[in-house]
């Protein structure tokens, strides 16, 4: 998982001017049947057949790297959404800014019925 452009230069401002007017938002697990790149131009989010992000706020943090607590769980596709390659964090439940994005392994192909599930620690970020 790699930090977008906008994270990166909200964390550089935060740090180094102590600017403080960057309070963390509500975090929303979006999925992608693209890379959504660094400055989340790629994001290929499903639409319609029941497709929209979800909230989740539950993270645990080992060493220099955090993980969702619990598992992620979308609601049931009414229609195919594609296959899904890739997952962002946003900060917004619509438009809103990439915070984050990473691989699904394996990409999951959802089709009418399927639920996609993520279990507990699967979604993780890592500073290196």
């Amino acid at each position: 998982m790699s930090f977008s452009n906008f994270l990166e230069g909200e964390l550089l401002d935060h740090v180094f001017s102590r600017d403080a007017g960057y309070a963390q938002p509500t975090l929303y697990i979006a999925l992608s049947t693209a890379d959504p790149l660094d400055a989340g131009t790629g994001l290929a989010e499903p639409v319609g057949n029941g497709y929209a992000r979800i909230a989740h706020a539950a993270w645990n943090r080992t060493a220099g790297q955090i993980s969702n607590n619990g598992a992620v769980t979308f609601p049931a596709a009414t229609g195919a959404w594609g296959t899904i390659t890739h997952f962002a964090i946003m900060d917004a439940l619509s438009a809103g800014n990439l915070l984050m994005s990473g691989t699904v392994t394996p990409s999951q192909a959802v089709v009418n019925g399927n639920t996609p599930n993520f279990p507990n620690a699967q979604l993780t970020v890592d500073l290196d």
